[in-house]
């Protein structure tokens, strides 16, 4: 099997899936629990916290544990705009449905939102964003890596304006670049950073929010007093011990294998490229190493994804979460790709387990599988 769908989940590390089950079979006590046995969870928590926060560079205080990417960026945007005063938020065309159906709904309360429109490689202006600021503005929420073609938006630059906007809170979606893009959250002035574990070879269903020390946000369960009274809720305590071992892992991989992956997109890229039919939507620069989005011209996207399975190789058409509406990238439109082309959208993204041999494989499989394809359609 070729896995190439890596943005969607990627295969848990042996060695997650063991701290899982350890610490789900020795350490089971509640970590609330005044009892020694409750004791030694929370510590085993702590030292979860404090491993996640030394991998990101922040202070384990700052580290809030969650089920993943999408209950952090809805606690970051709701939490964080309820708790300021002022009702203008800024984002993008292109963000994730958990970070745009966030902002719909604080809409429908109230609040103003701004999207900002981004350019043909799918990177938004710093400058429009800048412009966009308005005294009633209180959060501004920018992905790192978009999930569907990969392009890295300036989160160094946009949060180097903000800085200079004190009541305005910024919140990174840092889901697709974990592990595969840097990011100095402190050097960004990133008040609010989002990751998932399932993305970086842990396990689902857990996740973190970075909360810079200082600011307030509103917790959206009510409950216990979990998380810095936060995120209510009896801690996945197997489930941040687990992540915190992925993490390590993969961050060791990127500091070893960065540049094989980036020989690899490249390798795909051209060969792609050379095929007739094939359309790249992914940019060449200011991308990540691991997403490479294109259409064929005349065929549909679930034909191609389906026929590539038929030799065992796995791909996806948009994100995990759009994928079977069937609906048009909201993505590629906002890059001016005609809603032809959007509908036949294929996206590859690969992880530090694939191999130059298996890019070389499907490549191979594409070109039969187009050939193949086209002559169905001529009969």
């Amino acid at each position: 099997m070729i896995y190439f769908d890596n943005s969607a989940t990627t295969k848990p590390y042996k060695e997650a899936i063991q701290s899982f089950v350890k610490v789900s079979e020795a350490y089971y006590g509640n970590p609330s629990s005044l009892h020694s046995y409750g004791a030694k969870s929370e510590k085993l928590l702590a030292q979860a916290r404090e491993q996640m926060a030394k991998l990101l560079h922040v202070d384990a205080q700052e580290i809030i544990f969650t089920s993943g990417g999408t209950e952090g960026n809805n606690l970051a945007i709701k939490g964080g705009a309820l708790a300021k005063r002022g009702k203008h938020l800024i984002t993008t065309d292109i963000e994730h449905p958990s970070v745009k159906e966030a902002m719909k709904q604080l809409q429908e309360i109230g609040f103003h939102i701004t999207y900002i429109p981004v350019d043909y490689r799918g990177i938004v202006n710093v400058e429009d964003i800048k412009a966009a600021i308005t005294n009633d503005t209180v959060l501004v929420s920018i992905m790192h890596v978009n999930n569907e073609v990969g392009s890295i938006q300036p989160i160094h630059e946009i949060g180097a304006i903000l800085k200079s906007y004190p009541n305005i809170l910024f919140h990174v979606d840092h889901v697709q670049g974990i592990g595969k893009v840097p990011l100095n959250i402190r050097d960004c002035h990133i008040d609010l950073c989002t990751i998932s574990a399932h993305k970086f070879h842990g396990l689902k269903g857990t996740g973190a929010l970075y909360v810079r020390r200082g600011v307030k946000i509103s917790p959206l369960f009510s409950g216990g007093s979990q998380e810095q009274q936060i995120r209510s809720g009896t801690e996945n305590l197997p489930g941040a011990v687990a992540m915190a071992k992925a993490l390590r892992m993969e961050l060791s991989r990127q500091e070893a294998e960065f540049s094989r992956l980036v020989a690899m997109k490249s390798y795909l890229i051209r060969e792609l490229c050379m095929i007739d039919g094939i359309i790249l939507h992914t940019p060449e620069e200011h991308s990540a190493p691991h997403i490479i989005n294109f259409s064929i011209s005349g065929m549909k996207a679930e034909v191609f994804v389906h026929a590539l399975a038929e030799h065992d190789i796995y791909v996806s058409t948009t994100s995990a979460c759009s994928s079977k509406s069937k609906a048009v990238s909201q993505t590629l439109l906002a890059m001016s790709v005609n809603e032809d082309l959007a509908k036949r959208a294929i996206r590859v993204s690969l992880s530090y387990d694939n191999t130059l041999e298996e890019a070389q494989l499907f490549i191979v499989a594409v070109k039969n599988s187009i050939t193949s394809l086209r002559k169905v359609m001529k009969t």
